[in-house]
């Protein structure tokens, strides 16, 4: 079956360590739990859409070690298409350590060798899987000549572009029709803060100036605004019991990306998104457990 949704970003052995409290320097804190899963955004992203239903592909870079090599083996598992990911020889699979304390708090230690960043040339070898794609999700902490080659072949192949992060070149809003971004990724954006629902509304209309068809913007921790030019939703945080804020917004950005590809209205897709979300806040590590029963159930009305 054809992927429905292309998603080109990282994959990492995600390390996540519960604590009661995060020591001081100097000082040691006992690890209550320790899980090792598939992580990194990319695959946090792919995991989310797989999870729902929708066939996906991932574009990532593994070492090849026994660390990558499991990824793929886990990723495959989870039903994400694998077979464009590539195998770097001599390079070493990305570990991300998440620390989180009972606070719901983070900490993350990342270890992401650049030769296991996705390069324009990998992007370029699988040309043809993204300008299949109905959608494409491009994760933003990457070469910039990764992105916009991946951009432009969405775009020939007529894709969804969506952008997770802050674009590296201004150029590359002009290819795409969606943008999610945290505060303070839509503050380096817009030179605007963004501490409630009203200067969401501002950076969001500044950011369709520039050819997006919709701005998912976080305001300041206490929700998300979607901004259309039809006009805006604001969706506040949920009553979620929030252990651990890693993921969110990846499990949003899935969600999302699903739901346009399945032709809903964007006051479905946003409230499903925000369910998702909510739904990824409730346990530790970045890894989505999404099904359309727990989206339908905490959706708000």
């Amino acid at each position: 079956m054809r992927p429905e949704v292309v998603v080109v970003g990282q994959m990492a052995r995600d390390l996540v360590l519960r604590v009661e409290e995060a020591p001081a320097a100097g000082r040691s804190s006992a690890v209550r739990s320790r899980d090792e899963v598939l992580g990194g955004k990319g695959a946090n992203q792919a995991v989310g859409v797989a999870q729902l239903g929708t066939p996906v592909a991932l574009l990532a870079v593994v070492g090849d070690d026994r660390a990558g090599h499991d990824l793929l083996a886990h990723a495959a598992a989870d039903g994400i298409d694998v077979s464009h990911c590539v195998v770097r020889e001599h390079a070493r699979s990305a570990l991300i350590v998440d620390v989180v304390d009972d606070r719901g708090q983070w900490r993350y230690l990342e270890d992401i060798p650049e030769d296991v960043l996705t390069t324009e040339h990998d992007v370029l070898a699988a040309g043809d899987l993204v300008r299949h794609a109905s959608s494409v999700i491009l994760q933003l902490q990457q070469p910039a000549p990764t992105v916009m080659a991946a951009a432009r072949l969405a775009r020939e192949g007529g894709a969804r572009v969506v952008l997770d992060g802050v674009p590296p070149d201004r150029e590359l809003l002009s290819l795409a029709d969606i943008l999610r971004a945290d505060a303070n990724e839509a503050e380096i954006l817009t030179g605007q803060p963004v501490g409630n629902v009203a200067e969401g509304v501002k950076a969001g209309v500044m950011l369709l100036a520039h050819g997006l068809d919709l701005a998912v913007l976080d305001v300041a921790g206490h929700g998300n605004v979607f901004v259309s030019r039809a006009g805006y939703e604001f969706l506040p945080h949920g009553d979620a019991h929030v252990v651990d804020t890693t993921g969110a917004g990846d499990a949003l950005v899935a969600t999302l990306t699903c739901a346009f590809t399945r032709g809903q209205d964007l006051r479905t897709a946003a409230h499903a998104a925000v369910a998702a979300a909510a739904s990824t806040t409730e346990h530790a590590g970045g890894r989505p457990r999404l099904t359309p029963g727990i989206l339908e159930s905490r959706k708000q009305t």
